[in-house]
């Protein structure tokens, strides 16, 4: 999927939701377990439910990959069942991988090409080489860790250097490896005031913010700071969608919370569709 395919799904469904399907097999509804893969039925259910308000879903791989031959199973038959019954949403691989070049190679053949993902998270800190290896798929994205929500962002991402921090040196350096056609950036929504900051580097990237519900981040906030022409952003929301209501009635309160974010995301983008 390419830039400009992704900004006419936004403007179709009027939301630049991203649902994260951080399917813990302990949260899950329990009438469930009696499945023959229940992290897969959950999965399956959540996403008919929630894919008429949903720009993107974003698997988290610790999740599966936690349960072994399992778990990988069920991330396999998630993906497929995704492509195949919605294929116009964009799929991230929240894998956070990152190492050298011939490693990178690997993680990128396993999730763009063999699990198709459209995109995948890639930590920036071994620096060039083994970032390019995830830049080689045709339409396909790297998401660049830059500016993280958790409490532990302070121990490296604020480091200081000639007047900048650390966060905005690995924005600035990593402008030389892609453009906003293959590349997006990670930046938490608990630190939304960064981002106006963060947009004079990048104007016109894509910006993945997790972090709001759940954790406190403010879609308003968001959307204030960090929104431009074309959007630019897929704001993941995961628990406060996923786990919402663990009874039988799961995937319907999953699609009213869905909605309501996106009823206000099609507000926040009056301006610019």
């Amino acid at each position: 999927m390419n830039y400009q395919e992704l900004f006419e799904q936004i403007k179709k469904k009027k939301s630049f939701l991203c649902v994260g399907l951080d399917s813990d097999i302990n949260k899950i509804p329990t009438h469930l377990l009696n499945t023959e893969d229940p992290v897969f039925e959950f999965n399956k259910a959540i996403v008919d439910a929630t894919a008429k308000y949903t720009v993107a879903y974003k698997p988290n791989i610790a999740f599966y990959e936690s349960r072994g031959a399992e778990g990988w199973i069920s991330l396999e038959k998630t993906v497929k069942y995704i492509k195949e019954n919605h294929p116009e949403v964009f799929l991230i691989a929240d894998a956070k991988r990152g190492d050298i070049g011939n490693t990178s190679k690997m993680y990128a053949k396993a999730f763009l090409e063999n699990m198709e993902f459209d995109s995948i998270t890639v930590a920036p800190y071994m620096g060039e080489d083994s970032v390019t290896p995830f830049l080689e798929y045709k339409n396909k994205w790297v998401i660049l860790l830059a500016l993280t929500s958790n409490k532990g962002a302070y121990d490296l991402q604020f480091i200081e250097s000639d007047g900048k921090k650390m966060f905005e040196s690995v924005i600035e350096k990593s402008q030389e490896w892609a453009n906003q056609e293959n590349m997006m950036y990670v930046v938490g929504a608990t630190k939304a005031e960064m981002l106006s900051d963060i947009r004079k580097i990048i104007p016109n990237h894509f910006l993945l913010v997790p972090g709001v519900g759940a954790q406190g981040g403010s879609l308003q906030e968001v959307a204030k700071y960090g929104m431009n022409n074309n959007c630019g952003l897929l704001v993941n929301s995961s628990r406060g969608i996923i786990f919402a209501d663990t009874s039988e009635k799961f995937a319907k309160v999953a699609e009213q919370k869905a909605n309501e974010l996106q009823l206000e995301m099609a507000e926040l983008l009056t301006e610019i569709i």
